[in-house]
């Protein structure tokens, strides 16, 4: 008889143990011989030393599968300890979300943006609102981290006032900052657990920080991604994109409607799109309304504006 502590790494456990403990029982079921008790992220097993190797190699392709899907159901079980085969995920699927949806390119143009990340290492994405260009950006920056191609995660966009003052904000520098930086939360928390997500920001491993921080630093072993790049200036665009360091990929987003800037303000982006033109290692998307994935009224937004700005 011996024993040995298992724990749960880099997964949502509520998904490992399923509703009121249903998989959990199951595994118990399923090793008769075995002693399981399970505290938080702890799995404590005592039994014959035999059943125990292969526990231990089937609770790890366990994890695996959460960790691969953000899902877990009984039939996935039963295949992994039963069968001993993992389910595999499909060459399109970029990730999966935490509800188990898979992420992957919705258009030809989003496909194109996941060809351009695999094979340069900058790429500027440009397209309108809900083209999916974030989502995606930030779905093939979770892929890498899961395969371990990169070490962190960077996201920044530059704190540019849309119509509201930062000065009348109330809290700190960070509370004043943050709501520019929501929907990289959001995306994020729609790919990762909460537990884990935060884990890995406390720890660094993933960082959303505006702009401004990123003087001075050199990206090594990352995913960086820029959000919102029309509304940087040309200075600003240069001394992120000379951010790069080794083993690193950068992916730039942005609307070219949407520039917030002051007036007569050039934007970087736009700046950045002629002089960087034709650079070996350098991929350009363009997406455009055709790849719209939010609500049809969003399309039909889109358009009547673009009608508007024609006539005036």
């Amino acid at each position: 008889m011996i024993e040995k502590h298992i724990i749960l790494e880099d997964i949502d456990t509520v998904v490992f143990y399923g509703v009121g403990n249903a998989h959990l029982q199951m595994i118990r079921s399923l090793y008769p011989k075995l002693r399981i008790v399970a505290r938080d992220n702890v799995i404590r097993v005592l039994g014959d030393e035999e059943q125990m190797t292969a526990f231990e190699e089937n609770i790890e392709k366990i994890r695996r599968h959460i960790l691969r899907f953000n899902s877990l159901r009984e039939e996935d079980i039963l295949d992994i300890i039963r069968g001993g085969r993992a389910k595999e995920v499909p060459d399109d699927v970029v990730v999966y979300s935490m509800s188990g949806r898979p992420i992957k390119a919705r258009s030809e143009n989003q496909q194109r943006l996941i060809e351009a990340f695999q094979q340069n290492d900058m790429v500027f994405a440009v397209g309108p609102a809900g083209s999916g260009k974030t989502y995606l950006s930030i779905a093939l920056a979770v892929k890498a981290l899961k395969e371990k191609t990169a070490k962190k995660i960077i996201l920044s966009r530059p704190a540019v006032e849309a119509g509201e003052k930062l000065g009348f904000l109330p809290g700190d520098m960070k509370d004043k900052i943050d709501p520019y930086l929501q929907p990289l939360y959001d995306a994020l928390e729609d790919m990762l657990p909460q537990v884990k997500l935060q884990d890995m920001m406390e720890k660094h491993v993933i960082q959303i920080a505006p702009l401004a921080f990123m003087r001075g630093r050199t990206l090594s072993d990352a995913v960086v991604i820029l959000d919102e790049a029309q509304n940087t200036t040309p200075a600003q665009i240069r001394m992120f994109l000379t951010r790069m360091g080794w083993n690193t990929k950068m992916i730039i987003t942005g609307d070219m409607t949407q520039i917030d800037l002051p007036r007569p303000q050039k934007s970087g982006l736009v700046e950045a799109l002629h002089i960087l033109n034709g650079v070996e290692g350098i991929g350009f998307v363009t997406l455009d309304r055709s790849d719209i994935v939010r609500h049809k009224l969003v399309t039909r937004i889109v358009n009547a504006y673009e009608a508007h700005d024609k006539e005036t």
